[in-house]
């Protein structure tokens, strides 16, 4: 995050810069000697870009830790129960409905709508299908959901063209939303994530079988519920003010496993923290290695990774043969 907030396309100086920072702390005052400009720049560009980009990271990395948890499935990812082709819907529908400038509150509340509504349309269809939502089940259930919410999408698309660009746009990923964005993303961020990190235990028991968990006196349908719907509210909102930024919620969680243990009381907190660096350090990538330029998010994270999805990818199947 520090890196973030010293490093950009506009050439701040990076003393001033951490002479403002002391300066924001409580009982310290020092003159950082930016100029007006330069201090906007800090406080209504970089600094929510930063802080966005932590926040949205945070939430993909922890809950594809607690869906991969819940269908101890290390393939799993958020968007495996239709959230983000849910959100790809309503948002392209948004655009392409709407007359007037929705940036502000329409996009995020058509993206957490649909977000919600693709993983209750799999969920419910899963539970139908499955008796009751075998994993297995709920999985296939996603694949179809999406399915079928992106040929919508794609039909929605082409009713009109012209704004094919501002859909493409925010189909890759954003995080210069501002201060606006992240105050919408706050509340529902704290509630997923105080709900995730409280269920890491019971995500442990979990991980050794549905039969045994009840053994233990665990009540395996409601935890894998809860967490799941936790899941889903961290990468609603995630989606809803940054759009679709793909793999962070694969890679981090394996790497904090590699590093630090299976235990979800262990890997939920620092895959938190994982991601929320993973996402900053992608995002100073794409503001500056083309500036004054600037990549999509998204394609930052594809590049890292689709290669680590494909080792996984062999590695699970190893282990299965």
């Amino acid at each position: 995050m520090l890196a973030g907030l010293l490093v950009g396309a506009a050439g701040i100086a990076p003393r001033g810069v951490m002479l403002q920072l002391l300066d924001w702390l409580p009982f310290v005052s020092v003159d950082s000697g930016l100029a007006p400009v330069e201090l906007g720049l800090l406080t209504e560009l970089r600094l929510p870009r930063v802080l966005l980009a932590a926040i949205v990271g945070g939430l993909l990395a922890v809950a594809g830790a607690g869906y991969q948890g819940v269908f101890r499935n290390p393939l799993a990812d958020p968007y495996l129960l239709g959230a983000a082709a849910g959100a790809g819907l309503t948002t392209t529908a948004a655009i392409v409905f709407t007359g007037g400038d929705v940036e502000a509150i329409g996009i995020p509340a058509a993206a957490f709508a649909g977000a919600v509504g693709g993983v209750l349309l799999a969920y419910a269809l899963g539970s139908v299908a499955g008796r009751g939502g075998g994993t297995a089940t709920l999985v296939l259930a996603g694949v179809a959901v999406t399915s079928f919410l992106t040929a919508i999408q794609t039909f929605l698309q082409q009713l009109k063209v012209e704004e094919l660009q501002r859909i493409y746009a925010w189909i890759l990923g954003d995080v210069g939303g501002g201060w606006g964005q992240v105050t919408l993303v706050v509340p529902y961020a704290v509630v997923s994530v105080v709900v995730m990190l409280l269920h890491g235990r019971l995500l442990d028991v979990l991980s050794v079988g549905d039969d045994e968990a009840v053994t233990l006196g665990l009540n395996a349908a409601r935890v894998r519920l809860v967490v799941l719907l936790a899941a889903s509210l961290a990468t609603a909102a995630a989606v809803a003010v940054s759009g679709l930024i793909g793999f962070v919620g694969i890679v981090v969680p394996h790497v904090v496993r590699r590093l630090a243990g299976a235990s979800y009381r262990i890997v939920l907190p620092i895959s938190l923290i994982g991601g929320a660096a993973f996402l900053v350090l992608a995002d100073l990538i794409a503001r500056t290695v083309l500036a004054p330029a600037e990549l999509p998010i998204g394609v930052v994270t594809a590049f890292v990774g689709a290669p680590f999805f494909v080792a996984v990818l062999r590695v699970t199947r190893r282990v299965e043969t």
